[in-house]
């Protein structure tokens, strides 16, 4: 391969970089800066922050759930390939990933055993 073959990819993350510097100068220009201490506060859902998320922490759970959906996600991304091309892998590929799901499900009850999606009040 020569590098002229490259060219095209050079092109387009040149173009890419290009858009998004563009695109951050355009709204640091048009952007109000009116800060002020009430705007800057944390908001939840319209009720004024109380305890640890007054000072900008959030509980382990917010990231928990986000982790497990994360995890989620990534299963439904490789479950539409799989379903495309189970003709084509046959036996194999269809039991590699039925133990792919049992670990994300072993992994999803250990998450729940430790309770990690109960919300304390």
């Amino acid at each position: 391969m020569t590098a002229m073959e490259f060219l095209p990819v050079l092109f387009m993350v040149a173009g890419i970089v290009l858009v998004a510097a563009g695109t951050l100068f355009v709204s640091s220009l048009l952007r109000p800066s009116n800060s002020y201490p009430e705007k800057n506060m944390p908001y939840e859902c319209g009720v004024d922050p109380a305890g640890e998320a007054a000072g900008g922490r959030f509980r382990v759970p917010f990231f928990i759930v986000a982790i497990l959906l994360v995890v989620f996600d990534v299963e439904a991304m490789f479950l539409f390939p799989w379903a495309v091309v189970l003709k084509d892998i046959g036996l194999v590929g269809y039991v590699e990933m039925f133990v792919f799901i049992a670990l994300l499900l072993v992994g999803f009850a250990y998450a729940w055993l430790k309770g990690a999606l109960e919300w304390e009040e």
